[in-house]
C-alpha cells in the first residue's frame, strides 16, 4: 500500500496531537510539576502588606541587626540587645519555596543570650526564607531574610 501526502499529513498531524496530549497529561499528574500558590489566601495577605511594610521599617529604625548561622545543631540566630519579644503572637516563620510541605512555624523564644536555635530536624539543605514578627512596647517588629541552610 502507498501512502501519499495527504494520508502522511494526516498522520502528521495525529501523531502530533498524541504527543502534545502525552505531555498536557503527564504534567498534570506528576508530582514534580505540582507548583501551588506561595500562600494559601494570598488576598487576604495582601490587604496587611503595608502593615508588613511598618513593622520592617521599624525593624530597621533599631540599628541592629538579627544575625544568623549554621551550627552542628541547626540555624543559629543572634539578636540585638535591644530586642525584647513580647507577648504570644511572637514566631519565627520558616517558607521552603521548593516544597510547601516542608513550611512551619516556631515560636519565638530567646535564651539568656538573645540567642535562637532553629533545630536541623527543621532544615533542609537549599534556600529559605525567614520571616521573624514580634511585639514590643506595643510597636510590630519584622525581619525577613532569605538564607542557604
Amino acid at each position: 500500500m502507498k501512502i501519499n501526502w495527504g494520508t502522511g499529513l494526516v498522520i502528521g498531524m495525529i501523531a502530533f496531537m498524541g504527543f502534545i496530549m502525552y505531555l498536557v497529561v503527564n504534567m498534570m499528574t506528576d508530582d514534580k510539576f505540582d507548583h501551588d500558590l506561595v500562600t494559601e489566601e494570598y488576598y487576604q495577605k495582601d490587604l496587611y502588606y503595608q502593615q508588613e511594610i511598618d513593622a520592617e521599617t521599624q525593624y530597621n529604625a533599631l540599628g541592629q541587626t538579627i544575625t544568623g548561622k549554621r551550627t552542628a545543631e541547626g540555624w543559629e540566630l543572634q539578636f540585638p540587645a535591644k530586642v525584647t519579644p513580647t507577648g504570644s503572637d511572637a514566631k519565627v516563620n520558616l517558607y521552603r519555596p521548593s516544597n510547601k510541605k516542608l513550611d512551619s512555624e516556631l515560636p519565638l523564644v530567646l535564651d539568656q543570650n538573645k540567642k535562637m536555635l532553629i533545630p536541623a530536624a527543621k532544615m533542609v539543605d537549599g534556600i529559605w526564607k525567614v520571616q521573624i514578627s514580634w511585639m514590643q512596647d506595643e510597636v510590630p517588629y519584622l525581619y525577613k531574610e532569605t538564607i542557604v541552610y
